[in-house]
């Protein structure tokens, strides 16, 4: 699939293409794929990626079925770089995402978006982003998440910050210990397995975590050190250990780096740690505790209620240095997404949208029974209970931000008594969603 198309009104026209990766796209220099990656270095700022690597990043996008968008400007000064590298960058997949429901709902991602500072203020992002949201709403699509890396951007589009990580720095010097009874063993993994492990053990995770999102095609590759950080080329430091429940079945890994023997506190830094069960994740733990010579472990995608410091002797030992917001949810069909989350409890509710986009505003009735909601469309001159923007309904979304916060920023306003007490209680849960997957 490949498209083009322009876009007038500017001093020289723009030009927007649009193409899906195949395991056929050209990886060489200078070809359209290099280029569109290049461009999205610039934006991000990293270093420009070697020729031998592209075939690599060409399988993985096209194992992630990613839509690639460039816009390109024709007529560039004589010195700049050449019109074939997009000025503007812009990338798409679909995968899952679990809203606490029966099934994971399909879920449109958004990723690589990026402006060069010589063409903001014309429109750029603001035409990708609409075209792609109404083109996977038509596809019937009931949400568009992204993980923001400026949270001022995509408000506008109708994204509101539903999730929250902790980055954490456990001390695991001798004071460290974790209580409990330990279950079933923690061993080291052997490099070759851990792809297949770290996707069976993610699946397990996924299933059980309202909020977790599918894993494109390098997390795999990264958490066994196939790729490192900056590569697609081995990662000679990294290390995972794998722990199996008593019936010999493996149900978490962690995979981690030492930082050098130049770095005081000796420190360990988890790449990621998944945990298809409680017992697992503090069984994780425990190893890492036990590691020879390290002071410290640092973490930055811990959960906001992270259980990890009240299982310790000494809950000292755990401190947060930071919370970051992760993903960012944008309905795009009101009913398909309402109805595929789970509730809580039971109740009815009226409820008014507002959408910039034109894409989910409306008047909507939710009835919950029995933890399942039904939604239809309602006049608008109904009685509502409750009125806010989709960026506010995406917030809500997942259950991990307080109604009563948002009607204290005045993001959601409740026109009847009792409205937001049982928006509350339809909608929050005992656990905040957690999302440790990043795109």
């Amino acid at each position: 699939m490949s498209t083009q198309t322009t876009t007038p009104g500017t001093s020289t026209e723009l030009r927007l293409e649009k193409f899906q990766v195949t395991a056929e796209e050209d990886a060489s220099p200078g070809g359209r794929f290099a280029n569109w990656f290049y461009a999205v270095g610039v934006g991000f700022f990293e270093p420009r990626a070697d020729a031998e690597d592209y075939p690599a990043y060409v399988k993985a996008f096209s194992a992630d079925g990613r839509v690639l968008v460039g816009v390109h400007d024709d007529a560039p000064g004589a010195l700049s770089v050449d019109g074939a590298v997009p000025v503007a960058t812009y990338a798409s997949m679909r995968n899952t995402l679990n809203a606490g429901g029966p099934e994971p709902l399909q879920a449109h991602l958004i990723t690589s978006v990026t402006v060069r500072p010589s063409h903001r203020r014309r429109g750029l992002l603001r035409r990708m982003m609409t075209e792609d949201l109404q083109d996977a709403a038509a596809a019937g699509v009931p949400v568009a998440v992204l993980t923001a890396s400026e949270a001022t951007i995509y408000g506008r589009f109708g994204f509101g910050c539903a999730t929250f990580t902790s980055s954490v720095t456990v001390d695991v010097r001798e004071r460290f210990a974790v209580l409990g009874t330990p279950t079933g063993r923690t061993e080291l993994a052997e490099p070759a397995e851990v792809p297949a492990l770290s996707g069976e053990v993610f699946a397990r995770f996924h299933a059980r975590t309202r909020g977790s999102v599918g894993r494109q095609y390098s997390y795999a590759r990264r958490v066994s050190g196939q790729w490192g950080r900056e590569r697609p080329v081995e990662d000679k430091a990294v290390r995972t250990a794998v722990h199996y429940d008593d019936a010999g079945n493996a149900v978490g890994y962690v995979a981690y780096r030492f930082e050098g023997w130049s770095r005081e506190p000796y420190t360990v830094s988890i790449i990621d740690l998944v945990a298809g069960t409680e017992e697992s994740y503090l069984a994780l733990w425990r190893y890492l505790g036990a590691l020879d010579l390290i002071q410290e472990i640092t973490w930055d995608e811990a959960a906001v209620d992270d259980p990890l410091p009240w299982a310790l002797a000494d809950r000292r030992c755990y401190r947060v240095t930071g919370v970051e917001d992760v993903l960012w949810v944008r309905l795009l069909d009101v009913a398909g997404a309402l109805e595929g989350r789970g509730y809580r409890s039971s109740g009815r509710l009226v409820f008014e949208v507002a959408d910039a986009l034109g894409l989910a505003g409306g008047t909507y009735q939710l009835t919950v029974t029995g933890g399942r909601g039904r939604v239809e469309r309602v006049a608008s001159d109904s009685e509502v209970d409750v009125a806010m923007d989709i960026a506010a309904l995406g917030s809500l979304y997942l259950g991990g931000v307080s109604p009563g916060a948002l009607v204290g920023a005045g993001l959601v306003e409740q026109r009847t008594e009792g409205a937001i007490e049982l928006l509350n209680d339809l909608f929050r849960d005992a656990e905040n969603p957690y999302c440790i997957t990043h795109f």
